[in-house]
């Protein structure tokens, strides 16, 4: 069965931006979610809930979604050119299937290194680091310092990797270029010199304090910036803070992973922020003004007489403002009417009469309850 189109999973059209992608996938995930939809309709939900993901991890990637646009599923597809990075033909499956034979012939089409002076080049690891905030930093931002790990030169060696007095050599079997020259069959091709592992060099007597690698790991305090409105689960990109490469390739990249700390009262959906807003029983029949808190300070709100439970609030504006959107999002205050506990004999007595003078009053006072009973004499009658 052909797969149905990414854009039309989501409901977006092909010049949706990324916030709307976003929308579109949280909403349809939110909505099929399995913990949401247990019974007969379960498979079905499950099957749309996954077909959302994987929809919103295509469209979501800048370069899958450039695959997908030009190549559609086949541009994309794992088995056919490593997930979109190979084009149409797979080339670029082929190539990572014979790096070690084609690396050298292709100059490193499969990602993995680059020729440098004869020698193969590579870009370093990334790294990844998981920085704990709190609600309120993430949403004005903040400067903060994080310890992470650095490679220096060896201060014994001073970074030739040889033990002092002694001498790097050239390798007598690539004679320093780094690769040797390889034959299969009537194939000429080039691959890293086994003996030096591409570096063009041996290190007779390596130096004790790097063994040989000419660098050590130490740790440097980096100064990263966190924009207001990040979101749990973005990463920050710092560029050429990751591992070194090799054979003078360059280095990877560092990404600071966020995790939003629980809130004692906001939890936070996108750009809004819920709170629940415990009121007594007396304020929700009389009404009245009462005091909410937001991330800015205080606000009011004006409690109508009669209000129930679970009833919600908007406070426009009171809510985050992302670090792709224009204006911030709202507030949404859930109110709780909390039944009195602990009552004196006085104030039981009280409540009593005020439960029997209801009742004199008829239905007006507890239209839901009345409801709800004529909807049970009707289900046991039927």
């Amino acid at each position: 069965m052909a797969k149905k189109d990414y854009y039309d999973t989501l409901g977006v059209p092909k010049n949706a931006s990324e916030e709307d992608i976003k929308k579109a996938y949280r909403k349809l995930a939110m909505k099929h979610h399995p913990d949401r939809n247990q019974g007969d309709g379960s498979k079905a939900s499950e099957e749309k809930f996954k077909e959302a993901k994987e929809a919103y991890e295509m469209l979501s990637d800048g370069n899958k979604r450039a695959a997908y646009d030009q190549y559609g599923h086949a541009g994309v597809d794992p088995n056919r050119g490593g997930g979109g990075g190979g084009g149409p033909e797979g080339f670029g499956g082929f190539a990572e299937a014979f790096g070690d034979i084609f690396g050298d012939v292709f100059n490193g089409a499969n990602g993995r290194g680059q020729q440098r002076g004869g020698r193969q080049v590579f870009r370093g690891g990334d790294l990844s680091y998981a920085m704990e905030i709190t609600l309120e930093e993430a949403a004005g931002g903040k400067d903060a310092q994080i310890r992470i790990p650095s490679w220096d030169d060896c201060k014994t060696c001073q970074g030739s990797g040889a033990k002092p007095g002694t001498k790097v050599a050239t390798c007598t079997t690539c004679h320093g270029h780094g690769v040797v020259q390889m034959r299969q069959g009537f194939f000429s091709v080039q691959q890293n010199c086994p003996q030096c592992k591409g570096t063009g060099k041996l290190i007779p007597e390596p130096c004790v304090a790097c063994h040989g690698v000419g660098k050590t790991k130490n740790n440097k305090t980096l100064e990263v910036k966190i924009p207001g409105g990040i979101d749990d689960g973005m990463r920050i990109r710092s560029t050429g803070n990751g591992e070194p490469g090799t054979n003078g390739g360059p280095p990877g990249d560092l990404y600071i992973e966020i995790r939003i700390k629980k809130h004692d009262i906001f939890e936070r959906e996108g750009d809004d922020l819920h709170c629940v807003v415990p009121i007594s029983f007396p304020r929700a029949s009389l009404g009245g003004e009462i005091e909410v808190p937001t991330l800015s300070g205080k606000a009011a709100i004006d409690i109508p007489e009669g209000t129930q439970a679970g009833k919600q609030f908007r406070l426009r504006g009171k809510g985050i403002k992302g670090v792709r959107s224009s204006y911030p999002g709202d507030l949404y205050c859930h109110i709780a009417v909390e039944t009195p506990v602990k009552l004196t004999e006085h104030q039981r007595k009280l409540l009593k009469e005020f439960e029997e003078s209801l009742k004199k009053g008829g239905a007006k006072h507890s239209p839901t309850e009345e409801g709800w009973t004529d909807k049970l004499k009707n289900f046991f009658n039927a």
